[in-house]
């Protein structure tokens, strides 16, 4: 394979790598770790009371986290402050279309296959407007700090669409090669093709999701894979950079499985960590407020830990009166907090909220 750094990338090769043990002993070894894993989150998941809260809470961590790694930084409060809205500053908001991007692409994959077209609706989203294949030259990847060049991806939309249709082919081949590397490669490949002029990182991020769902290893986007990359960045981008350069394909399939399974054990902790943050709340609203007894009212708590009286009244079907005076009574016992957002009044479940953005 002929490289260099600052010239496009044409002769990028076809997925998978040619005459290499892609499942030796040590990456067959990690994967059933991840994928152990796994099977254990998505369990773990099911067990929830409601497991609405991981659906509607997991996606929106995970876009802050993915967005981090592109240097697009909001909070995990500004995310759920505004989670409904879509409003707050032009971060928060950039975040929040990566949340509409992983729905819009677990939407699409439930009614046909993973494609290229995926991966252009998922960009799409993220970017807020329509987004095609690169077609004008001059693309360059470089070093944020050092500026120099490391990498040119191909160039030219036929080349590209060409590629991209290789990739396409690669994830649904029929062979027996285990999803979780499949993944690793199909990532790797999918950054190189660096198919468009933007959101190229968070779309590739997005598809692993996707992936592994497409896999039947997870049912739903719960796992929060982008904040392990966070914690190893500088070796994402190292181990990419050393399969373009190098072959260094072992390496990165390590790394990518050792990411899900450090993902998927830290979201399985964060669970266990919700179901007893769950029952703590539950038990001391019941004391404090009849609202406490109601099913609906503690569910919208935990799914919109910034919560409006609008969603209780709508959510638990009583007036506007009887949701705030549930409300205002759980601010009064300390189980919640108030925060003016506009003309707005949100009531904050804050033990939730930090449950939510600590280490696990």
């Amino acid at each position: 394979m002929s490289w260099s750094p600052d010239v496009p990338f044409n002769d990028l090769p076809p997925l998978p790598p040619a005459r290499l043990d892609l499942e030796p002993k040590q990456v067959l070894k990690a994967a059933i770790g991840a994928r152990t894993a796994l099977a254990t989150l998505a369990q773990a998941g099911q067990l929830l009371p409601n497991p609405n809260i991981l659906i509607h809470a997991v996606p929106l961590l995970e876009a802050q986290a993915s967005s981090e790694i592109e240097n697009i930084v909001t909070t995990a409060d500004e995310l759920f402050k505004h989670a409904d809205s879509g409003g707050g500053g032009h971060a928060t908001k950039e975040a929040l279309r990566y949340r509409s991007a992983l729905f819009a692409g677990v939407e699409a994959i439930r009614e046909r296959p993973l494609t290229a077209a995926t991966a252009a609706l998922v960009c799409c989203q993220l970017q807020g407007r329509e987004m095609a294949v690169r077609s004008i030259p001059g693309t360059r990847i470089a070093n944020p700090v050092m500026r120099h060049v490391v990498y040119a991806p191909p160039e030219g939309a036929d080349v590209i669409r060409d590629k991209l249709a290789d990739w396409e082919r690669f994830i649904h081949a029929d062979d027996e090669l285990d999803p979780l590397v499949r993944m690793a490669l199909a990532h790797y490949q999918f950054e190189a093709i660096h198919p468009f002029h933007d959101g190229n990182g968070r779309t590739g991020r997005v598809i692993n999701i996707l992936m592994l769902i497409e896999a039947g290893l997870l049912r739903d986007p719960i796992l929060y894979l982008s904040r392990a990359i966070i914690a190893r960045k500088n070796d994402y981008y190292r181990l990419l950079r050393g399969v373009t350069a190098d072959d260094a394909w072992i390496d990165w399939i390590l790394y990518m499985l050792d990411v899900v399974r450090e993902s998927a054990t830290s979201t399985t902790r964060k669970i266990a960590s919700i179901r007893r943050c769950q029952d703590d709340i539950a038990e001391r609203a019941r004391a404090t407020t009849p609202g406490g007894r109601d099913a609906q009212f503690l569910a919208v708590l935990f799914e919109q830990p910034y919560c409006r009286i609008n969603n209780v009244a709508e959510r638990c079907e009583v007036s506007r009166q009887t949701a705030s005076s549930w409300l205002h009574a759980l601010v009064a016992a300390g189980l919640l907090s108030e925060v003016k957002v506009g003309r707005e009044v949100l009531f904050v479940n804050d033990e939730f909220m930090d449950v939510l953005t600590r280490p696990e």
